[in-house]
């Protein structure tokens, strides 16, 4: 395997760094998956909303702030701040809890994109370093052009293999950040109806 990344040429060392990074970022996001599902409990939020339907607001506060769900988080912070801006309040509580779901996606992003770049250069060197020896003396010795032609390919096959395994984890993050924004929202949404029956009663009205 190290003589294989050796005849791939110098492109296939940013391409071992990139897979690295993606490594790296892949762990820690299932890390914090895994942190997310163990204290994602959903019997809080029922709690919250139960309380604020009871008009018990400061201990619905009291229930998140106790809780680590990222959903009570941001309504915690809404409640909180609900004398300003009850709708400011929640959106940059959402926006703070996506950020955490999205953290590392631009970094995925950016490895899915470049390591194909990377092994596409190190294709485009490969062919030169092999069809720079036409000519010479160095014809005498096709193990150097074939060579040259190896470390194309292997430089082409490592890029692509490091874009297709950063694009499953990548993929899995999005949708998560997505199942999330949709939590928040429903979420939100039962919150602003307990807090406000009237509105949503006069919206409804022809």
């Amino acid at each position: 395997m190290i003589n294989l990344f050796l005849k791939g040429g110098p492109i296939m060392w940013p391409l071992l760094l990139l897979s690295i990074i993606s490594i790296t970022v892949t762990l820690e996001r299932v890390a914090f998956l895994i942190s997310l599902s163990i204290n994602s409990n959903s019997s809080s939020l029922d709690s919250m909303l139960e309380a604020v339907e009871l008009g018990n607001i400061e201990y619905s506060i009291s229930i998140g702030r106790e809780s680590k769900n990222f959903v009570c988080r941001a309504l915690t912070y809404a409640l909180t701040h609900r004398r300003n801006s009850f709708t400011s309040a929640l959106l940059r509580a959402a926006a703070m809890e996506l950020n955490r779901f999205n953290r590392g996606l631009s970094i995925l992003d950016t490895t899915i994109t470049l390591a194909p770049l990377l092994g596409l250069l190190g294709t485009v060197t490969g062919m030169i370093h092999a069809f720079g020896l036409l000519g010479t003396q160095e014809l005498n010795a096709p193990v150097a052009i074939t060579g040259g032609i190896a470390e194309a390919l292997i430089a082409t096959a490592f890029g692509l293999g490091v874009a297709i395994v950063s694009l499953l984890p990548f993929n899995i993050l999005n949708s998560k950040a997505e199942q999330a924004r949709h939590a928040i929202e429903d979420a939100a949404t039962r919150l602003e109806i307990l807090l406000h029956p009237n509105a949503s009663i006069e919206a409804s009205e022809p």
